[in-house]
């Protein structure tokens, strides 16, 4: 897989909730996607809910990581606060405007929405107005 131009050193870790709506599986196809694009690398977040030790310790060790949730429960959230995982980027789907619901046969759409976001989120540097941030992603269409 070539480099990424979006992403730094290469090494994003993608933690998706994969939950049962379709928020959760956004959330899971998006990570596929991003992965695919070479944004950066979908990791098991089963494994360290699981308290496996390999897979919690690579979660503490790596230097960019962005979590996403599919709604307001908010599990990848918790299995990271329990195994003492440090947050750090981290979006819930439907705070990008895309109701949780147990339709399966997921929009082109609201994928890409949900890429966008994670991009956005990853690339964010505190400022209200995340797109307009002159260290944002400037390679992907959806950017």
């Amino acid at each position: 897989m070539s480099e990424n131009c979006c992403t730094p050193n290469g090494t994003i870790m993608i933690l998706a909730c994969s939950g049962g709506s379709n928020v959760g599986q956004l959330s899971n196809q998006a990570a596929v996607e991003l992965t695919q694009e070479g944004f950066g690398k979908m990791f098991c977040l089963a494994g360290i809910g699981g308290q496996l030790s390999g897979f919690v310790q690579s979660a503490k060790d790596v230097p960019l990581m962005v979590a996403i949730d599919g709604c307001q429960v908010g599990c990848a959230k918790a299995i990271l606060k329990n195994a003492q995982v440090p947050l750090q980027h981290y979006l819930v789907i439907t705070d990008e405007g895309i109701e949780k619901n147990k339709n399966f046969n997921l929009e082109r759409s609201d994928i890409d929405t949900v890429m966008t976001a994670v991009e956005r989120v990853v690339g964010h540097t505190g400022s209200a107005d995340a797109g307009s941030s002159a260290g944002g992603c400037s390679c992907s269409s959806r950017c």
